[in-house]
């Protein structure tokens, strides 16, 4: 017997290791669900600073590939970067764990809202909202320079980067992010022999056949669900197969999911009115916005509901608009790993990370700074907050309450 119990016993020490980085990325990925505010552009610069500058669980080399990746295909950027992030440190459970963990909160506080159906307005809400737009500022600002230093550290790249943003504030168009990826990829490939490159993506755990899998998943989801749902379009299946298509059709940030949202619901299933205070409570919270899809949820159960069935509709809708994203960057990451090892796709790879800080300056700019700058008082908030978080160190969620508390006093100053 002690011949056969010998070797399982060092099975017990690995399985209570992989379940402490579960619960640790779970836990990391919670206490970012709860502080990243100001939607998916600056959620990237809570993540650059949370995985990368302070616990380096990754390079921001392979940090910026899969920031790129995800910027490539459909679905919420930050949430799925998170997931692979996720995926890399403690598996598939931990990817799992680290989408749950940074969805959470925001979609509880979305289901609540909608049970409650509170439409509060006035100075105060207006000036947290003001708050939550000048951390984003500060937020993305240090994101900009900390993958600058790193990602553009020779005149060949920082060019890239450069053109890059110059694209997207001379082009408004949803394809313009993706189109500049898609350069910054040629110009790394042209510019190969004057690019020093680092290190390519590292491998994550996704097999050929499992991306093949996720990929097919995706296809067979967006043609399938709406085809079964046309026997019970009112039914959970029918709102499943809306958030389903609305989430695998966007491209360019998680706003563009709102007006997708709005035109398969609105009038059908809600009113306008009630649609469009979901969405301002949705711009207040951290989190993905994509969890605006749990107050609608909640929303379009059927009439009577008990609470138990708006919960199941606002589950429900919350994880059908998420899984296209989660499975097309699967499918995604698994051929990006592979190729990643060539030498051409290197320096593919190499401009890549280049574009995104291009692309990340381009954000600071607009919609970020034209959206929140509006008068020097606000210059001095926002610049006081990025030196909290790049010169002092200081908590997020301590530029978060400072941010919100000055454009309160300022309001009331005025």
């Amino acid at each position: 017997m002690t011949a056969i119990d010998d070797p399982a016993e060092p099975i017990e020490p690995a399985k209570a290791h992989r379940a402490a980085r579960v619960a640790q990325v779970f836990a990391v990925a919670l206490g970012l669900g709860l502080t990243s505010f100001g939607g998916p552009i600056a959620h990237l610069g809570y993540f650059e600073r949370a995985y990368v500058q302070r616990r380096r669980w990754l390079s921001a080399d392979d940090y910026a590939a899969l920031v790129a990746l995800c910027q490539l295909v459909p679905g919420p950027t930050s949430s799925q970067v998170g997931f692979l992030i996720g995926l890399r440190r403690a598996g598939w459970a931990g990817a799992f764990a680290a989408w749950l963990g940074f969805t959470l909160p925001s979609a509880l506080m979305m289901f609540a809202f909608a049970r409650l159906s509170s439409q509060g307005t006035g100075a105060l809400v207006t000036s947290v909202l003001e708050g939550l737009k000048l951390i984003a500022v500060a937020v993305v600002a240090q994101a900009v320079l900390s993958m600058a230093r790193k990602l553009c550290p020779d005149l060949t790249r920082t060019g890239l980067a450069l053109a890059a943003a110059t694209l997207l504030l001379l082009v408004n168009s949803p394809l313009a992010q993706s189109f500049a990826l898609i350069l910054g990829a040629i110009g790394g490939v042209l510019l190969r022999r004057h690019v020093r490159i680092v290190e390519a993506l590292s491998p994550l755990p996704v097999a050929r056949g499992i991306g093949f899998a996720a990929g097919a998943a995706f296809l067979a989801l967006v043609i399938g669900l709406p085809l079964a749902a046309q026997a019970a379009p009112r039914s959970l299946l029918g709102a499943g197969a809306i958030f389903y298509r609305s989430g695998a059709l966007v491209f360019g940030g998680g706003h563009v999911v709102l007006p997708l949202l709005r035109d398969a619901l609105v009038p059908r299933w809600i009113g306008d009115n009630a649609f469009l205070v979901g969405y301002g409570a949705a711009q207040a919270l951290p989190g993905p916005l994509f969890t605006f899809a749990a107050y609608l949820g909640a929303l379009v159960a059927p009439n009577g509901s008990s609470f138990g069935q708006m919960a199941l509709w606002s589950a429900a809708a919350t994880g059908f608009v998420f899984l296209p994203g989660v499975l097309i960057a699967t499918a995604g990451v698994s051929l990006w790993t592979w190729v990643g090892r060539h030498p051409m796709a290197q320096g593919a790879l190499a401009g890549i990370n280049a574009a995104v800080v291009g692309v990340l300056a381009a954000a600071l700019y607009t919609p970020i700074w034209t959206s929140a700058i509006n008068d020097p008082h606000d210059v001095a908030i926002a610049l006081i907050a990025f030196l909290l978080l790049e010169r002092w160190r200081a908590p997020p969620a301590i530029a978060v309450l400072f941010c919100v508390a000055s454009a309160f006093a300022v309001a009331h100053l005025r």
